[in-house]
């Protein structure tokens, strides 16, 4: 099984820019890049953030972009989303309790997207309805379950990013706990940082971002800080007993060199020095 991520695209009207680069355009290029090398990828996943400022008009472009996908696309909304004015453009993507949550099919098992967005706040929340939801939906299965969302539900380190992360951590790791055993990985953005780690024993990743990049300051207290690192996107590739995810730095414009045969016996120590 094929699948690829993206986060945190933040669309804009065309022609504005983000830390000076055009989200709209970057996020094409990563389709495109993603289209070009990965057309065999069994759906894309976008993690929230779809909209910079939750403009009905950013909605409506992604839906016409997305049109020409040919693959199952599903999507997170984000802190800088507006729930009600992405389900005036994508209706159908409503669970029964109006959030933004699915339970899809996939080679392999079962995904699942989340909805983590509260009114007024960078921050994320899980709400026990939500909660209730999730609970449900990995109770329903014994099959394996890659789980998507925004907003990072363990702390990262970095003081201004951990007081945005999801607020309701502790009873979505408790839900967590409960089904590890069925849960294969937990996809999130929101930091526009590369990140892994765990939760309750099961693995967590994300990657940069489509657009604008995030730098890990350990020292920062109040700001966030940012950096000229490439535009990257995941591509995850997943079987019964094993996820790998990598992160393509598609917007990097440096050479990309031949090093030569990985096979032990092409080995030759005077031809092998750069």
């Amino acid at each position: 099984m094929k699948l690829v991520q993206m986060t945190d695209i933040h669309l804009t009207a065309p022609g504005k820019t983000i830390s000076g680069r055009e989200p709209t355009e970057n996020f094409k290029q990563a389709l495109w890049h993603a289209l070009d090398n990965h057309s065999d990828a069994d759906a894309l996943v976008i993690t929230g953030d779809l909209s910079d400022w939750g403009d009905l008009e950013d909605y409506q472009r992604l839906r016409d972009i997305l049109s020409s996908v040919p693959m199952p696309v599903h999507l997170c909304i984000g802190n800088h989303d507006e729930r009600e004015t992405f389900l005036s453009v994508f209706p159908d993507l409503a669970d029964e309790n109006g959030f933004v949550q699915s339970a899809f099919d996939l080679p392999q098992g079962v995904g699942i997207t989340l909805d983590t967005w509260g009114p007024g706040t960078h921050a994320g929340h899980f709400c026990e309805k939500r909660l209730s939801w999730l609970g449900e939906k990995l109770s329903a299965t014994d099959r394996n379950t890659w789980i998507f969302m925004h907003h990072n539900p363990v702390p990262i380190g970095i003081a201004p990013m951990d007081k945005i992360m999801l607020q309701d951590a502790e009873a979505f790791a408790a839900v967590i706990a409960r089904h590890a055993d069925k849960i294969a990985h937990i996809f999130h953005g929101h930091c526009h940082l590369p990140l892994s780690g765990s939760l309750h024993g099961v693995p967590f990743s994300a990657p940069r971002g489509t657009n604008h990049a995030g730098w890990p300051d350990f020292k920062a207290e109040r700001s966030l800080s940012s950096s000229d690192l490439p535009e990257a996107y995941a591509v995850i590739l997943a079987n019964e007993t094993s996820t790998m995810v990598h992160m393509v730095e598609y917007g990097y414009a440096g050479d990309i060199r031949n090093e030569g045969s990985p096979d032990y016996a092409d080995w030759d120590r005077l031809t092998m020095i750069r």
